[in-house]
């Protein structure tokens, strides 16, 4: 597989972060919000119509007690009308699985087990960042899911995504059952959930 963060077309290494798909063009969905915007870019107000303001016309105004400034969005935030990036993605996706897992039965059907199976196989080729799906397919091949009941499908996707963890410079999550199930179906035994 090709090097994600070179551009084929210059050889020139790609801005920190960037992640190429497929096509070889840059791909919004593996990539951050962060490191896809431009450093130079002019960041725009939350209509997207107008710039907003520096920090210096920001701050004049301030001096002038103007309460007509706008709040300076985050620039590593994304409006919320935006596609997911890679980050959003990843966590919409974990949050799913994780708590898919955590209401799986403790002894599955059959069926149950076959659509399990199914929904996990699907996600290398159906999943949107390519880079990602390419990680998983080697992953869910060296260590085949284990649907046959809650406490096993559970622990194979905490393992699985601390095996993402890992690769990404995150802390593991402990994948006992109580943390799991703490974590995706009961919350913490303080009741600061309920």
């Amino acid at each position: 597989m090709p090097d994600p963060t070179s551009s084929p077309s210059d050889n020139k290494p790609l801005p920190p972060g960037m992640v190429l798909g497929p096509d070889g063009k840059p791909c919004k969905i593996c990539t951050a919000f962060r490191n896809w915007t431009p450093a130079d870019k002019p960041k725009r107000a939350q209509n997207g119509k107008q710039p907003a303001p520096g920090i210096a016309a920001t701050m004049a105004a301030m001096a002038a007690g103007s309460s007509a400034v706008a709040r300076q969005p985050d620039p590593d935030t994304r409006p919320e009308y935006c596609p997911p990036d890679v980050e959003q993605l990843g966590r919409a996706t974990w949050t799913f699985l994780h708590t898919t897992a955590a209401y799986y039965p403790e002894k599955p059907t059959s069926n149950q087990r076959v659509n399990m199976l199914t929904l996990l196989r699907s996600l290398p080729v159906l999943y949107p960042c390519s880079h990602c799906a390419s990680h998983l397919d080697t992953n869910i091949k060296e260590n085949p899911p284990d649907v046959s009941g809650r406490v096993a499908l559970s622990r194979w996707l905490c393992e699985r995504h601390n095996d993402v963890n890992s690769r990404l410079g995150k802390l593991r999550f402990d994948c006992s059952i109580e943390k799991t199930d703490e974590r995706w179906k009961n919350g913490p035994s303080d009741g600061s959930c309920d």
